[in-house]
Parts: C-alpha cells; structure tokens; sequence
C-alpha cells in the first residue's frame, strides 16, 4: 500500500482501525507532503510515521515551487483548473506528482535515513548505507526485505517542477590562493550519465588553504564522475584581481558512497 499524503485532519491521532497503519498490507510506504499542522498552517496530510517507510520529501511541510505567486501558479501550464488545484493545496497534491515522476525514473528519490531533516543537511546521513536507500514512490517495494526498524523515516530534496528527482552529491573543496577574498564558489559536475548546471557551495570568506564541504541536489544521475568545472567569483570590484583555485576537488555520490 502507498500512502499518497494522507490525510491529517480527523485522522492524525486516531486509533490505527480508522487510519492508514503498516498493519494494513505486508508492506505500506509513505510519502508525507504536507504535515505542518492543519492549524494554523493548513497542513492536510498526516506527520507521524505511520508505514513500514515514510518518506518526507524537502522535510515533509513546505514543497519547492509551491510558493509560487496566485497568479502564476493559477494560470499554470497544465491549465486553469490544475493551476487552482495546486494553488489551493499545491503540498498536499505534490505526492502523487512525485509518485508518477518516480515510475519514469527508477533510481531517483533515494531517501536517507536520518533522525530528522535538520539532520539530513548535515553529514550525519550520507551517504547511503551498505544496504542502499529506498526509493520514494512506485519502486519503495524493492526495499521489503531490508526494514530493520520499527519506524523509518527517510528525507531527501525534490525539484521545483517536474521532473522532480534530483541525485545527492557531498562536494568537498580545498581552496588554494595567495589571500582570503570574499565571493562565491560554483562547481558543475561532468560525468557518464550527464552533466550538472553550476551548483553554489561556498558562499563568503574564500580562505586560501581551507576546506569546504556543501551539498549538491543535482538534477541528473551523473554516473561515472569524469570531469568537474569550478567557478569562483567576488563579490565586489577588486583592483588587485585576486585569484583563487581548487587544490583539490572531492565528490561523493549518496547512492554508492
């Protein structure tokens, strides 16, 4: 059984004959869209954990691309009437839209298995372990035979708009250069099975000789990783065109460590 969001008000809190429960089938997975409280927040989806895995997707509350303004999201691409849908309850619908985009990608929307979402940002939850990480969505099931927990709850980031998996990439870099600037670094990642847009991970003091770890949601499966581009840039007009390099450049794919 797949729980697409389901339904918080009258149902969160119930005994497990009124509501969906993991003893309901042999195997229940769970994607949580839209459980900030119903109150004052309008959260229609129920929050606790409630299946064999429960998948909270951009922490479950607050979905990319669905703080859209009236206007845009109503006059949508998909029509008026799915523009007003989504306007009224864009959270609470985007677990069906991740369901079907999950049959199109069979290797997207790995889940991390982690205590919480403020968690899942660190690096406490990557990358994947040995036994791999579920799959949100239509191929969740692959996973039957590995729940070891009572409760799992996985996290993980969505796109904006479809299509929604994106592929999680730890960047470690060492910076190299004569004196601190301030600015930003970009890196895109190249690699067997496609190539990234620029991803920001520094953003501030660039110190010469430091090291800096960030995330990256990549929007493809780069498979084999063949080449990385790094950019950097400051922020301000500097007379004495510093300059700034990568000493090195590790990446880390989540799904196979």
């Amino acid at each position: 059984l797949s729980g697409l969001d389901p339904a918080q008000p009258y149902f969160q809190g119930t005994p497990i004959e009124v509501r969906l429960d993991k003893s309901d089938a042999d195997f229940v997975d769970v994607i949580h869209t839209d459980s900030a409280p119903t109150i004052p927040y309008l959260g229609f989806g129920i929050s606790p954990a409630i299946g064999h895995l429960d998948f909270y997707p951009n922490g479950g509350k607050q979905m990319p691309g669905c703080g859209k303004n009236p206007i845009s999201q109503v006059v949508d691409l998909d029509g008026i009437w799915e523009g007003t849908r989504d306007f009224v309850a864009c959270n609470h619908l985007r677990s069906y839209k991740y369901y079907s985009d999950s049959i199109i990608y069979p290797d997207g929307f790995l889940g991390y298995s982690c205590a919480s979402y403020d968690v899942f940002e660190t690096e406490g939850c990557f990358p994947c372990p040995k036994e791999g990480c579920p799959n949100m969505g239509h191929f969740a099931d692959k996973f039957k035979g590995k729940i070891k927990n009572d409760f799992v709850k996985l996290y993980l980031n969505t796109g904006e708009a479809k299509d929604f998996p994106l592929w999680r990439y730890k960047v470690t870099v060492t910076l190299s250069g004569k004196r601190k600037v301030k600015g930003y670094v970009n890196v895109a990642l190249y690699g067997s099975g496609g190539n990234t847009r620029q991803h920001q991970v520094i953003k501030g003091t660039l110190q010469p000789d430091n090291t800096y770890t960030s995330f990256i949601d990549a929007e493809v499966n780069i498979g084999a990783v063949t080449k990385v581009k790094f950019l950097w840039n400051n922020n301000q007009i500097n007379p004495t065109f510093p300059k700034l390099g990568a000493a090195t450049i590790t990446v880390q794919s989540g799904e196979n460590g």
